[in-house]
């Protein structure tokens, strides 16, 4: 931690033994979901005084079953909403100590998606759909081409446009389908996730194309064919690279990390969270 995020005096540990003695203990969701309450630290009483429960989660409310059994149980939440205890997003922009100019890489193709998880009920695949009636669109993954081992930055950063659809939508469920497939493969996102006020909290409202600022796909399929033709144009989008950079959040590393630092700032003050599906499913 001290090394990668200039975090110290933080012990981490898989090492179940050392419960007793943690200042906090971390519960990925998925494991609790697959589970149950029969995964929790059994005992008289199961929480050490002061030791903090952490719920960790970085999946969707449409993907996180369970929720209803958890009430009451933890002391902070750590996710990707911005109103968790711990806050970290998939990832974030920032001002670096010295600016480096942009150089787009060659842009040979127009629209590319990736996807591993394909369900003909999601709205995103229901869209592309829609949109690939209008214009070329080259999928890799499911159903669709195979991407090189580790080349998925590499092969989009030959398109102008990305499709950073989101499995499902929900408040502040921005995934690293905008922040590494879009943003570090500098191609253009064209998204579909939360309303364009939500992705305008983490990111300038010129550096992305939202779905619904179109009545069709087939008008959103006209803009990006004229931006295909107008360089000016296209290249306006990523204006605000002047200034920002990119950071894509490391998993897990930097989640642990990040949670040994918050539990460090917070002291003796300790909460419960009283109803976590109705907070996260919010």
């Amino acid at each position: 931690c001290r090394r990668r995020y200039n975090i110290s005096g933080c012990r981490l540990s898989a090492d179940r033994s050392l419960f007793g003695e943690a200042q906090a203990v971390l519960f990925h969701h998925r494991d609790l979901a697959r589970h149950g309450a029969e995964g929790l630290p059994r005992g008289s009483p199961p929480r050490p005084p002061r030791q903090r429960w952490v719920w960790m989660n970085f999946e969707s409310p449409s993907h996180s079953p369970g929720l209803r059994g958890l009430a009451g149980l933890f002391n902070w939440t750590m996710s990707y909403r911005r109103d968790s205890d711990v806050f970290i997003p998939y990832g974030y922009l920032y001002v670096p100590p010295a600016p480096r100019p942009l150089v787009l890489p060659r842009k040979t193709r127009l629209v590319a998606w990736v996807i591993s998880n394909w369900n003909e009920e999601h709205a995103r695949v229901r869209y592309y759909r829609q949109l690939k009636e209008h214009l070329p669109i080259d999928v890799y993954g499911a159903r669709g081409l195979a991407l090189a081992e580790g080349g998925l930055v590499e092969t989009v950063s030959a398109y102008k446009f990305y499709l950073a659809f989101e499995n499902s939508q929900h408040t502040d469920y921005i995934t690293e389908k905008l922040w590494r497939n879009a943003f570090s493969a500098s191609a253009v996102p064209v998204v579909l996730g939360p309303r364009r006020a939500n992705y305008e909290r983490f990111i300038p409202p010129d550096s992305f194309i939202h779905v619904d600022d179109f009545p069709s796909p087939r008008l959103l399929a006209t803009y990006l064919k004229f931006l295909d033709k107008n360089k000016p144009s296209y290249r306006r989008y990523f204006a605000w690279r002047k200034k920002y950079e990119v950071h894509v959040t490391s998993f897990w590393d930097e989640h642990f990390c990040k949670v040994c630092e918050a539990v460090r700032a917070a002291g003796n003050q300790i909460k419960t969270v009283r109803n976590l599906a109705s907070w996260f499913e919010s």
